[in-house]
């Protein structure tokens, strides 16, 4: 009688592939891995690009920097007529020469009597100051107009004392009116370098008369 042998049929090695499942051997101590499961392309949800929404806020925006830069642009203007305006406005009027020589100053808006004259043919603006003793001009418009040396002097002025020079001039002139040789002192202070005193030694050659608005120089016997 043949014996059967036991114990061996009916096991199989750990490890063996099992009929009939298809299963992969799996070794002692590992563990199964989940499985990775596709998603196939046809199920797969598409990916759309993020677009922001317009913003409603943004032409309003940008009117309000359009209209802010008209109102700037506005008062520049505005700023620059009334610049040009002022400078209208402060230039001194123009004196006038009546037929029988007198000199007319008007008086400007800041209640002076202004003129334009020449020391020495250098071009000058004058202020007439009634109170000062000497034609005053500044330093920079006595070297422009060759004063030179002279004797030192202090003089008293409004803002107060002041160091300058006695210089005689070849000719100091207002218009048709002329006078030659007169004492002129230096050092003045005006707003301009061209701005100058027109002082009594000028005045007392002519016939002063005053009015509201007017200045008028009359030279003597017309």
């Amino acid at each position: 009688m043949s014996q059967r042998a036991t114990g061996t049929r009916g096991m199989r090695p750990y490890g063996h592939r099992a009929r009939g499942f298809g299963a992969a051997p799996m070794l002692c101590g590992q563990t199964t891995a989940a499985p990775f499961h596709t998603i196939p392309l046809a199920m797969r949800t598409p990916r759309h690009h993020h677009i922001p929404p317009a913003d409603p806020g943004q032409p309003t925006r940008r009117l309000m920097r359009v209209g802010t830069l008209g109102i700037l642009a506005f008062w520049l203007v505005v700023m620059a007529v009334l610049y040009f305006a002022m400078q209208y406005t402060l230039e001194p009027k123009g004196a006038t020469v009546t037929a029988e020589g007198a000199v007319v100053i008007p008086r400007h808006h800041d209640g002076h009597f202004r003129v334009a004259g020449s020391v020495n043919g250098v071009p000058v603006m004058f202020l007439v100051d009634t109170g000062a003793s000497l034609v005053g001009v500044t330093d920079t418009l006595a070297r422009q107009a060759g004063l030179q040396g002279g004797d030192p002097i202090t003089f008293q002025t409004a803002n107060g004392l002041r160091e300058g020079r006695v210089v005689a001039s070849d000719s100091v002139t207002v218009r048709s009116l002329a006078v030659s040789g007169l004492r002129v002192g230096t050092g003045y202070t005006g707003r301009s370098s061209e701005d100058a005193l027109l002082g009594q030694n000028f005045l007392r050659h002519f016939d002063v008369e005053m009015g509201r608005d007017r200045m008028v120089l009359r030279p003597r016997g017309s």
